[in-house]
């Protein structure tokens, strides 16, 4: 059974990328990010067609979660509980895969950097920080589940310096602030894994590379997409590896999928 999660960066301009890379990968459960797309012009008959069953938490233009299964989907939070979010940042669902009970969330981090016009402005960082307490607190709820809990996403957080190319340029970026990076890893602290570090302690592991320039060509990427398991999900990790076929494809989001293989 494989979990998948992929900061899209526009699920229309992506969708077909997105299909091929379904039909070839096969992936149980996509957790999905950055769709950019309100429901009524979601690509639910595509996806259908695919196989894949979609819930979403849309918003026009901006943010947006899904949640992609094989499997019949029961949404259980449409937001992050506690915390009042004009943003479409957090979605959270029960599937089903044979006969086990999977608790998953898509979720997407808000980047918590300034405007570019005005470098003084703090209030995108102070609205990270207050995102990222509500989302440990009900982290630590979910702990009490005694089924498989899979927290994935674009978590817009350098973790270590082992998940970025070069630390120099973000020293002060709100991706790699010392605050954040300890909030991060207070999700560990609190008895979560990471899927990709579990199985592979110093291998880079990058996630997202930018437009710009040749960074793709020469890796100057960064670790920020993760696959964050309970206890019970972890004891039925097999691999969990970074797809780049998507981000090698026509079209590619700036993100590529991250896949982690379980057990029944």
């Amino acid at each position: 059974m494989k979990i998948a999660t992929y900061n899209l960066n526009s699920v229309n301009a992506r969708i077909e990328n997105l299909t091929a890379w379904l039909a070839k990968a096969t992936p149980d459960i996509v957790l999905v990010q950055e769709i950019k797309s309100d429901y009524n012009n979601f690509p639910f008959f595509e996806l259908r067609a695919a196989g894949y069953e979609a819930k979403i938490l849309g918003q026009k233009s901006y943010n947006g979660v899904a949640v992609l299964s094989r499997h019949p989907i029961a949404v259980v939070h449409e937001g992050l509980p506690g915390f009042e979010d004009e943003n479409a940042r957090y979605l959270e669902a029960d599937i089903v895969v044979d006969g086990t009970r999977w608790r998953t969330a898509s979720v997407y981090l808000p980047n918590g950097n300034p405007p570019y016009n005005n470098s003084a402005d703090q209030s995108k960082y102070v609205y990270k920080l207050n995102w990222m307490e509500a989302f440990l607190r009900h982290a630590e709820r979910l702990q009490k589940l005694s089924c498989p809990v899979v927290l994935g996403g674009d978590f817009n957080v350098i973790l270590t310096e082992n998940d970025v190319y070069d630390t120099k340029p973000f020293l002060n970026d709100a991706l790699f602030r010392p605050e954040v990076r300890q909030k991060l890893k207070t999700l560990q602290y609190g008895g979560y894994y990471d899927a990709f570090r579990t199985l592979h302690p110093k291998d880079p592991g990058y996630t997202f590379w930018d437009y710009t320039g040749n960074s793709l060509a020469a890796d100057f990427g960064m670790r920020i997409d993760y696959l964050f398991l309970n206890a019970p999900a972890a004891d039925k990790l097999l691999a969990c590896n970074v797809d780049k076929t998507p981000r090698l494809a026509a079209k590619p989001s700036d993100h590529t999928a991250l896949v982690a293989e379980f057990r029944p």
